[in-house]
């Protein structure tokens, strides 16, 4: 009888081992699966931003060639220029050169990885990431308002934070656009509340049309959106929730779909 329950505990033991091994298998390919998500994440982004790229440098170039169009007629005119003239449009070149190379160095910041979390205020952040996409939200005659009820600071990945905002922000886009709603508007509301700061995304799409709401985070999942790739929402909810320690919660208002993003406070 001993003899008996000793192999049958040792035969317990080694399911055990087999067990644990098969998880830490799995948990393996689970945190392969999310890297590669990740990537593509970022991939899908890069065609975003490049496109974004494009619609930020199409005004200032235009304001360049407008400096410029006047001083060239003058000059094969043989028009006197004015010495105050040809100062005030370059003061006006410089700021814009300056704009254009800052939108530059927001879209590298946002493609270099974070290796360490760091100190630094939502707002400024969150300017940082509408710099890279507003060309794109003004392409569609979308506006954006920022409500900041507080501007705390935390800790966490910069850069994933940006991706999160910029998945969530370029979702209510798509929507806005896909449904043709008329005045789109999205509006960010910066507070902080019972130790979270909380960043909440609210549009007038006309809402989540989907039961249960929370399937928008699924992998893949793309309804009502064209040569959408699904990954954007979910990669949010992940980097916010995984990487950062908090919440990405979704519901719906009268008018639109709200995303509620909750990360504590340093």
């Amino acid at each position: 009888m001993r003899q008996t329950k000793l192999e049958d505990f040792l035969e317990l033991e080694e399911h055990n081992k087999e067990l644990e091994k098969k998880i830490k298998v799995e948990l393996e390919k689970n945190r392969k699966k999310d890297e590669l998500l990740f990537r593509q994440a970022k991939m899908a982004s890069m065609g975003e931003m490049l496109a974004n790229i494009s619609h930020q440098w199409r005004q200032p170039l235009m304001e360049i060639s407008s400096l410029f169009l006047p001083i060239e007629a003058k000059l094969k005119m043989g028009i006197h220029i004015e010495n105050d003239e040809l100062q005030d449009s370059i003061k006006q070149l410089n700021e814009i050169t300056k704009y254009m190379s800052s939108t530059i160095d927001d879209f590298k910041n946002f493609f270099s990885k974070d290796k360490e979390k760091m100190k630094f205020e939502i707002l400024q952040q969150i300017n940082s990431t509408i710099n890279i996409i507003n060309g794109g939200l003004k392409a569609h005659n979308i506006s954006l308002d920022i409500i900041i009820k507080k501007n705390p600071t935390i800790l966490a990945y910069k850069n994933e934070y940006s991706q999160a905002l910029i998945n969530i922000i370029n979702n209510a886009k798509d929507v806005l656009v896909q449904r043709k709603i008329e005045e789109p508007k999205i509006d960010i509301i910066i507070e902080e509340k019972d130790g979270l700061v909380i960043t909440s995304i609210h549009d007038n799409a006309g809402g989540i049309r989907i039961e249960p709401i929370e399937k928008v985070f699924d992998p893949f999942f793309t309804y009502e959106k064209v040569n959408g790739s699904g990954i954007g929402l979910f990669m949010s909810k992940l980097i916010i929730e995984n990487n950062m320690g908090g919440k990405l919660e979704v519901k719906n208002k009268q008018d639109g779909a709200l995303f509620i993003i909750s990360i504590p406070k340093l």
